[in-house]
């Protein structure tokens, strides 16, 4: 009988690390030579690579569309801080700030534990705070994009964006994403265990 899959039999949700940005985002997910991403505590890392913001949206929402995977974290860069910042919300708008559909809602807010997040960042070392500010770039365009796809009837994944300081370290981007991503980890209930047929 066929072993199946690791991802069938592995019980961690999933939480999907996307740097929307091809360059200068200072996330790599994986570390070493074993070519694995990292993950968080009791969840598995899904790296997912920048692409043009329209295709990576689709992109993103296949992702969540999948019950196995439970999280999303967006990564960037802000331009208008010089601390680390959660995005709380993003707006009806393109990259561009054109405004995306007059039907949609105006306004979304992320699900993630953004309090929770923002303590463990600070506790690490890492100057942070929250914001209600959308900034006019791909990472807002994702946010909203992603939460306002997100289907009724589901259990509301946990979706945030994490902005690091333009003149920010990659180490110190690092240490912001794996914290980041440990808060949101911490609010994932295990997977059902797989049953073979």
């Amino acid at each position: 009988m066929a072993e199946p899959d690791q991802t069938t039999t592995d019980t961690r949700p999933g939480i999907v690390i996307c740097a929307w940005e091809a360059t200068g985002s200072g996330w790599d997910p994986v570390e070493d030579l074993s070519g694995e991403p990292w993950s968080p505590n009791g969840a598995r890392t899904v790296a997912v690579p920048s692409e043009e913001p329209e295709a990576l949206a689709s992109t993103l929402a296949g992702h969540l569309s999948d019950r196995r995977c439970r999280a999303l974290l967006l990564v960037g860069r802000t331009r208008t801080a010089d601390r680390f910042q959660l995005q709380m919300r993003a707006e009806n708008r393109t990259a561009d700030g054109v405004r995306l559909d007059g039907i949609a809602p105006s306004v979304a807010r992320a699900t993630a534990p953004v309090g929770e997040m923002v303590r463990a960042l600070n506790e690490a070392g890492l100057a942070a705070g929250a914001t209600s500010d959308a900034e006019e770039d791909a990472g807002s365009y994702l946010l909203y994009r992603v939460l306002t796809g997100l289907p009724d009837d589901a259990d509301t994944p946990v979706v945030g964006l994490l902005r690091a300081p333009e003149a920010e370290s990659d180490a110190a981007v690092h240490k912001a994403v794996k914290t980041a991503a440990q808060a949101m980890a911490r609010h994932l209930a295990p997977l059902p265990r797989f049953r073979p047929a």
